[in-house]
């Protein structure tokens, strides 16, 4: 059997698993798998990204887009603590991954050398927020091994990331191992007792209400769930940023519980008798910081379904726990039988009711509409595009007023850090419009876009085109927020002095463009559809404009109310 460069193995061992990108900053210590990657190039694209948190974010991007591990490479020391966001967003978005780092030959092992780091150390379980698995191949006749388990641990009970560290020597040797065949994601399914149990809490409920998120959706098991609160004439609500599970225009959509939450959903929540989660991990975000949903015993009862055993009673101790994949559980639950009749529906059709209304926008001061804004995006976006953004109070825009169609429709149309990572907008966007050649759409904000957004150079380099709008109001709005209210007019470190945003997209290739008006967006906004290469549309926004709901100095003025 002919023999081969480790390095080329790893890559054949990718392809056997179906990865088609791998996003990265190539390395002297990987070069044997940069060699592979080029022999391989018609099969593989490697896309060479401008900084390691880039690329993380775009393979985490990846990863939620495919369903399967996003790749990154990246080299030692350096490399790797730069692409330790993109895993941690990973982590706490439950998003499967693979970060690949090139490591110090294994002679120079543990003598400090240079760029040595203890991968174990730092991306281990024991860390708690980065990897579910680290592991370093010594022996080349085992890569097979050690990618196959890689792609299981990463796609299997709750998805997450794993690091493979790749010893520089180790990847120049000579092996005639040949790749695993492709790992599937194991299906967990409801056991049957469970499933009664759960119809007869149903029946003795008077305000249920359903929760759905997390990782693992497919259009099939969207579309099981859609058919299970109808069945059952539920009011569904989705997990902080995961707005696309459940289709926001359905009568039976009650709004997303995240941050910035419409106070009539928020006491919904909390007035339910029932809450049946479906996905989500029920974190700090949609749980409203443990307040909407008490800790560890919730005075609603609970059922929690969730992919991982490990998950479910980890912080909240449910009535009923469930560990079952996405879609195996949203086609166990459309084959319970409902009623014929519920009583329930005015609960149900209230909350679709409170929905709508809060899509009504307070008046705000300024030349910019940031709701018409939206309403255009509503408009003029095709319903399939990806719509990304990092974090900061700008985002809150899109996820009041944006209504998706999402995966029920058949394809994943948001991208967002449910760690709440700046800068992952910009990234995810040009990873989106890579891996889908659908229509990419980023908003972001001043501070939000200097974080990534080097990675417009990636994108000309590759063909991908996104559209970013970026709201610019000179400074770290959220935390500029925050001071307000803590420490009114005393604001420290979260003024910003800018750069010509649109003149600096032009010097990466893209078109740049700066508006002062609603009135102008729209046919910037066409524009950037029909041409080729992307576009950013800088939008000046008055400071003032702090939320979707109210002003800053409104913010300053009850904060100092309250000193007196």
């Amino acid at each position: 059997m002919t023999k081969q460069l480790a390095g080329h193995l790893l890559v054949d061992c990718l392809l056997a698993q179906g990865v088609t990108h791998a996003f990265g900053v190539p390395g002297e210590s990987y070069l044997a798998v940069l060699d592979g990657l080029h022999a391989r190039r018609g099969q593989i694209q490697f896309i060479t990204c401008r900084q390691e948190g880039g690329a993380a974010f775009m393979a985490e991007a990846h990863g939620k887009l495919t369903g399967r591990p996003g790749v990154c490479m990246v080299t030692r020391g350096p490399g790797a603590t730069n692409a330790s966001i993109g895993v941690h967003t990973a982590f706490q978005d439950s998003t499967p991954m693979l970060l690949l780092v090139g490591d110090v030959a294994s002679d120079c092992r543990d003598r400090e050398a240079f760029q040595e780091v203890d991968y174990c150390s730092f991306f281990g379980p024991s860390t708690k927020g980065f990897a579910k698995r680290v592991e370093r191949i010594d022996d080349a006749d085992r890569i097979p091994e050690y990618v196959a388990r890689a792609f299981a641990t990463a796609m299997n009970g709750r998805p997450g990331p794993v690091v493979l560290v790749l010893p520089e020597d180790m990847l120049t040797q000579m092996t005639d191992a040949r790749p695993l065949l492709r790992v599937e994601a194991v299906q967990a399914w409801s056991d049957p007792g469970s499933l009664r149990m759960l119809r007869e809490m149903l029946l003795k409920s008077e305000r249920p209400f359903v929760i759905a998120g997390g990782s693992g959706w497919t259009p099939q098991s969207a579309q099981a769930l859609q058919r299970f609160a109808e069945n059952w004439k539920l009011p569904v609500g989705n997990a902080f940023r995961f707005q696309d599970t459940f289709d926001n225009h359905h009568p039976l959509y009650a709004g997303d519980v995240g941050i910035g939450l419409n106070p009539k959903l928020a006491a919904r929540v909390k007035a339910s008798d029932l809450i049946i989660a479906i996905g989500p991990r029920l974190g700090e975000m949609t749980t409203g910081n443990y307040t909407l949903l008490e800790a560890p015993k919730p005075k609603q009862k609970l059922v929690h379904i969730h992919s991982s055993a490990e998950e479910l009673n980890r912080v909240y101790q449910a009535d009923l726990a469930i560990q079952a994949t996405m879609n195996a559980a949203a086609r166990s639950l459309e084959l319970l039988t409902a009623p014929v009749s519920v009583p329930w529906e005015a609960w149900t059709a209230s909350a679709n009711e409170d929905f709508l209304a809060n899509l009504q926008p307070q008046e705000l001061p300024g030349d910019i509409d940031m709701p018409a804004i939206i309403g255009l995006l509503q408009k003029h976006l095709p319903t399939d595009a990806v719509l990304t953004n990092g974090a900061g109070n700008f985002a809150s825009w899109v996820h009041r007023f944006f209504k998706h169609h999402g995966l029920v429709k058949g394809h994943k149309t948001q991208l967002a850090p449910t760690v709440g990572a700046m800068g992952y907008g910009v990234p995810a966007g040009i990873a989106a419009a890579i891996t889908t050649g659908r229509v990419a759409f980023t908003i972001a904000g001043d501070g939000d876009f200097l974080m990534n957004g080097q990675e417009l150079a990636t994108a000309v380099q590759h063909g991908a085109k996104s559209i970013i709008v970026l709201l610019n109001n000179c400074m770290y709005g959220t935390i500029r927020m925050h001071q307000e209210r803590e420490y009114p007019q005393r604001s420290s470190g979260s003024h910003l002095n800018n750069p010509d945003f649109a003149a600096l997209a032009r010097a990466y290739g893209y078109a740049g463009v700066r508006i002062t008006r609603t009135a102008e967006f729209e046919a910037e906004l066409l524009a950037a559809l029909a041409r080729k290469e992307g576009t950013l549309i800088e939008v000046t926004l008055d400071p003032e404009v702090i939320t979707t709901r109210g002003t800053l100095s409104s913010i300053t003025q009850k904060a100092l109310a309250r000193s007196l």
